[in-house]
């Protein structure tokens, strides 16, 4: 399952890693691809990972999710 991840609050390459590095650590997360330009960042799952834990790995990286999409 892809899903699109909207973030607000990164600003450089090193927000982009810490955010990719954070879901990464997710359970379920099989790849993550972090589009700084877009804000933005795709994520390979397995059916079983929910929205709310995709979410805790961004905010307690210190950045904001403003959507989800499933692709």
């Amino acid at each position: 399952m892809t899903k699109n991840i909207m973030i607000e609050g990164m600003k450089c390459e090193h927000c982009a890693k810490f955010v990719a590095k954070a879901l990464q650590a997710v359970d379920g997360v099989e790849s993550v691809a972090v589009d700084l330009a877009a804000k933005k960042a795709e994520v390979q799952t397995k059916a079983n990972v929910s929205n709310d834990d995709l979410t805790a790995a961004v905010v307690e990286s210190g950045f904001e999710v403003v959507e989800i999409k499933d692709v």
